[in-house]
C-alpha cells in the first residue's frame, strides 16, 4: 500500500516503493524532442557497440536483413567515423492484415570521433549475419630506445 495518496486514481505512486509504476523521467522537462518519427525509428535502434583492443578500435553494428550494398562507412577528414544506411518499409498487399509492426525502417546514421591513435587510412568493413564490423587499426606506439649505461668505479 502507498505511503503517499496517489492524486491518479489507483496508480502507485511512492517513491519507496521500487515496484511503483510511477518513474521518476530526469529528462521530461528537456525541450529536446523524444518523439519518433519514421525518419528517426531505424537511427534509434541500430546498435552499434565499440570495444578498443590493443590493436584497433573494433566497432559493432546491428543491422539486420540489410545486404552490404545498403550500408555505408565513411571517415572523414577529422578523424570521424560515420555508419549510415536505410531499411526499406516492406512492400503493403491490401489484402493483408498487420497486427503488429515493430521492426524499424527508414534512414539511420551513426558518427563516432576517433582519438589521435587511430589509423584512419586503414580503415576496414566486413559484414556477417547482419552484423556490420569496422576495425580502425591504432598507430603503433613507438617504444623509447633504452640503453644501458654503464657505471665505472
Amino acid at each position: 500500500m502507498s505511503l503517499i495518496p496517489s492524486f491518479f486514481g489507483n496508480r502507485r505512486s511512492n517513491v519507496f516503493d521500487p515496484f511503483s509504476l510511477d518513474v521518476w523521467d530526469p529528462f521530461r522537462d528537456f525541450a529536446v524532442s523524444t518523439t519518433r518519427t519514421p525518419e528517426t525509428s531505424a537511427f534509434v535502434d541500430t546498435r552499434i557497440d565499440w570495444r578498443e583492443t590493443p590493436e584497433a578500435h573494433v566497432f559493432k553494428a546491428d543491422v539486420p536483413g540489410l545486404k552490404k550494398e545498403e550500408v555505408k562507412v565513411e571517415v572523414e577528414d577529422d578523424r570521424v567515423l560515420q555508419i549510415s544506411g536505410e531499411r526499406n518499409v516492406e512492400k503493403e498487399d491490401k489484402n493483408d492484415s498487420w497486427h503488429r509492426v515493430e521492426r524499424s525502417s527508414g534512414k539511420f546514421l551513426r558518427r563516432f570521433r576517433l582519438p589521435e591513435n587511430a589509423k584512419m587510412d586503414h580503415v576496414k568493413a566486413s559484414m556477417e549475419n547482419g552484423v556490420l564490423t569496422v576495425t580502425v587499426p591504432k598507430l603503433e606506439v613507438k617504444k623509447p630506445d633504452v640503453k644501458a649505461v654503464e657505471i665505472s668505479g
